[in-house]
């Protein structure tokens, strides 16, 4: 009897799955196919054994990349060591990878199979997931399967290995295509202005240095001895500028209109800037590739080596390449067509823009590019492979191509390559010992700059605090005194009305003067009633 077992890797868990108990896993084939759409008989032929779900996004994401590698995470060889037979040999796993399959036959020696009745029952447990599971809801594991195909994806686009010769392929191509427009403009500039100004295409064959010459100098006519200076400026020649001169009054060509001529100028500076933001470019491009790619740019120069990368499509193509392949590539159509005419096929692509097969004899130039190919494969192996790339591997192999041309000449026999690579290797431990104290230096240094900053930080939010407390404490303080004043003022204006009816000031007068100004109306007035009543008596009398 075989125990046909089957695992299913779900953005929600590993799922371990049991099948009925038949003497060959291939009777069971028809049943299943007759079984998948159907919910009730699928139940039947299957169930769940073990479900082991993901503790977390990071757990989930963690597990889905080792299956992609096949490799056997540990949740995985848990679940499997716990859950599966004891006796191994009885034992059929059914994979839905044929790399994890052989990483479990491996690590735990449990038979695996794929493909036939494995994947029908894959696609039955795919499809009836959610009710083979208790607990998970189509939405719930829809949701999972969302979630863990974002992160997935994410993960992967942030940890493309080709991700930093992209800008070096970009900017090789612009390069490229600028050299093309910046020579097709400056002729369009030179047939422009030679109508005006013909002698000056003789005297100057520099594209960049013509086109600031049509600008500075405009009409000719208006040419004269006090720009000399100017001209010696462009040109860095006082011959030549002498030479300008002197042609400008003798010219043959025809006059120009003001407008005409202010076009020449304003395409004359177009191409001026043209050609400055392509020296940008390449100073970038120089930069660039002392990043990424240090041993192939010393050894080949910063443009061949990036015209091999952006031909290979990333650095790690480039170093997956035998020396054979990097020999002829860019030189592919004279290759096949000397294949299918039976000619002799090309003894260099790319490489031939190096100086070393410029310097080479005739008779020598299909040996040194044999050999430059061989170096800038070893170069562009060690970029790629190396934790921290240093240009003393691609100083090492520029010198043995140097001697190796010199034997080729002179017959002086060129260093062994081992002397040569433990030199190298030497070099290059001490260079990255000094690299890595610098950038444990820069590390530090990051680390006292964002505490300064925290500190400050903090200081300020403080001092604001403290400011904002002394502010309330004075608003209520002030908030106190102009109450007490207006207490004042409503006692004074309560004490002071009867002083205001006999025209005297309550503020004028001393307290004293102020007590008898209060008592004198009242003494007054008892006198006025007692005459009153004694009047009133004698009348009755």
């Amino acid at each position: 009897m075989v125990l046909l077992h089957v695992l299913f890797e779900h953005a929600a868990g590993y799922a371990l799955f049991a099948l009925k108990e038949v003497e060959e896993v291939a009777l069971l084939l028809p049943q299943v196919e007759q079984s998948v759409l159907n919910v009730g008989k699928f139940h039947s032929l299957v169930r769940l054994a073990a479900f082991a779900p993901f503790k977390s996004a990071q757990s989930a994401l963690d597990n889905v990349n080792a299956v992609s590698e096949g490799i056997l995470h540990e949740d995985l060889r848990l679940l499997l060591e716990t859950h599966m037979p004891a006796k191994k040999k009885k034992a059929l796993l059914g994979v839905s990878d044929a790399k994890i399959g052989a990483a479990i036959q491996e690590e735990l020696g449990y038979t695996c199979q794929t493909g036939g009745v494995v994947a029908e029952i894959m696609r039955g447990i795919r499809l009836h997931f959610h009710t083979l599971v208790k607990g998970l809801t189509a939405q719930s594991a829809s949701k999972a399967q969302l979630g863990l195909g974002h992160s997935y994806s994410r993960a992967k686009v942030k940890f493309n290995v080709n991700r930093v010769d992209n800008m070096i392929i970009q900017s090789i191509s612009l390069l490229d295509q600028l050299d093309k427009d910046i020579n097709t403009f400056s002729m369009r500039v030179r047939e422009w202005y030679g109508y005006h100004f013909p002698e000056l295409i003789k005297i100057v064959s520099d594209n960049y240095m013509y086109c600031r010459l049509a600008k500075r100098i405009g009409n000719r006519k208006e040419l004269a001895e006090e720009s000399l200076p100017g001209l010696e400026e462009i040109v860095m020649d006082s011959a030549k500028a002498q030479a300008i001169l002197d042609a400008s009054r003798s010219s043959m060509g025809m006059d120009i209109s003001p407008i005409d001529l202010i076009n020449i100028e304003s395409f004359s500076g177009r191409v001026i800037s043209l050609s400055e933001y392509r020296k940008g470019l390449q100073e970038y491009l120089r930069s660039k590739m002392g990043q990424v790619a240090p041993s192939l740019s010393a050894l080949i120069g910063e443009v061949v080596g990036a015209r091999l990368i952006s031909h290979a499509g990333s650095l790690t193509n480039l170093a997956k390449y035998p020396a054979s392949t990097v020999q002829i590539l860019g030189a592919e159509k004279a290759l096949f067509r000397a294949l299918k005419t039976r000619g002799n096929t090309p003894k260099y692509g790319l490489i031939f823009h190096s100086t070393f097969i410029g310097r080479a004899a005739a008779r020598n130039k299909g040996r040194i590019s044999r050999y430059l190919a061989n170096k800038c494969t070893i170069a562009s192996r060690i970029d790629c492979f190396s934790e921290v790339p240093t240009s003393v591997f691609g100083d090492k192999l520029r010198e043995q191509v140097e001697e190796r041309l010199a034997f080729y000449e002179t017959g002086e026999p060129p260093r062994k390559n081992l002397e040569v690579m433990k030199e190298a290797v030497a070099e290059a431990t001490e260079v990255v010992a000094e690299l890595k104290k610098r950038q444990e230096k820069e590390k530090k240094k990051a680390k006292k700059r964002k505490q300064r900053e925290k500190r400050q930080l903090e200081a300020l939010a403080a001092a604001a605090a403290e400011e904002e407390e002394n502010s309330l404490l004075d608003m209520t303080t002030e908030t106190e005194e102009l109450k007490t004043e207006l207490k004042k003022k409503k006692r004074k204006r309560e004490a002071t009305p009867e002083l205001e009816e006999n025209g005297l000031e309550a503020e004028a007068l001393p307290r004293k003067k102020h007590k008898a100004a209060i008592d004198e109306p009242v003494a007054s007035d008892k006198k006025k009633k007692k005459k009153k009543k004694g009047a009133q008596d004698e009348d009755e009398d």
